[in-house]
């Protein structure tokens, strides 16, 4: 598939962007850009870090529930949508052997704030909010919410999230530990330009194993981490850019890292 209507792709030097581009929706998902997302997220062999970001005035609203309208009374089983199409994205952004980096602009509302939040790093500009706001149709917060907002920022905060769904200012998530930072909205792109710039140069592999042990490491003892934590400076310290990172640090030059 290569006839993106609702996403806007790129892949070049080494960073990959993918936007969401319905802005008269906020950027809402239907199936077709499950569907899009999907294919574009299997098109990035030689990526070393993918921004993700909304175009407009807002990053995700969630679902868009036009999309499945139903008669009154008629009963729609959303666990299939989340098992076939938001279950799969977060997987995914979750397992992605390099960063992924949220670029959140505006509004980040259900769906569209726990997939933000399944980045590695989020940067938001300061007048965005994010908002669970699934209590307010009778749902939870699904896409990975009940499970990464407790571990985020502490179960009281969590529940006050998901079940008043108010609006989380940027500056105040930033606070609380639940994004990376938040940034005056003019700054937004420069700070999120330079990241992408900074990963796209850097030791991919490491970043890949730092990602996959932090997320994977509440499963873990601390005994089990120690363990992990050996392999991995095992498996790492026989790679090239382990080697070229040493002999520029020993030469004091500009590293030239190439990710394997």
């Amino acid at each position: 598939m290569t006839d993106y209507r609702n996403i806007l792709f790129s892949h070049e030097g080494g960073i990959a962007r993918l936007t969401l581009n319905r802005p008269e929706r906020l950027n809402s998902f239907t199936a077709r850009m499950h569907e899009e997302v999907a294919d574009a997220l299997a098109r990035l062999e030689g990526a070393r870090v993918l921004v993700l970001s909304g175009a407009g005035r807002g990053f995700c609203a969630g679902q868009d529930l036009n999309d499945r309208a139903v008669a009154p009374g008629e009963r729609v089983d959303l666990g299939e949508s989340v098992e076939q199409r938001y279950n799969p994205l977060i997987r995914r952004l979750t397992s992605l052997p390099f960063p992924v980096v949220a670029r959140v602009n505006g509004v980040a509302a259900g769906a569209g704030a726990n997939i933000a939040l399944a980045c590695d790093i989020v940067i938001a500009s300061k007048s965005a909010k994010f908002i669970q706001s699934f209590a307010n149709i009778g749902l939870i917060p699904d896409s990975g919410g009940t499970w990464v907002l407790p571990r985020l920022v502490g179960q009281a905060r969590a529940l006050g999230l998901a079940l008043t769904a108010e609006p989380l200012p940027a500056d105040k998530a930033a606070e609380w530990g639940l994004i990376w930072k938040a940034v005056d909205d003019e700054a937004l792109d420069a700070e999120v330009d330079a990241l992408a710039q900074r990963f796209a140069s850097a030791p991919t592999r490491g970043l890949a194993a730092i990602k996959r042990m932090i997320r994977e490491s509440w499963g873990h003892s601390l005994g089990e981490e120690l363990d992990l934590q050996r392999d991995a400076m095992r498996e790492l310290g026989y790679s090239d850019d382990y080697r070229e990172g040493v002999a520029a640090f020993m030469k004091k030059r500009a590293p030239n890292f190439t990710g394997r």
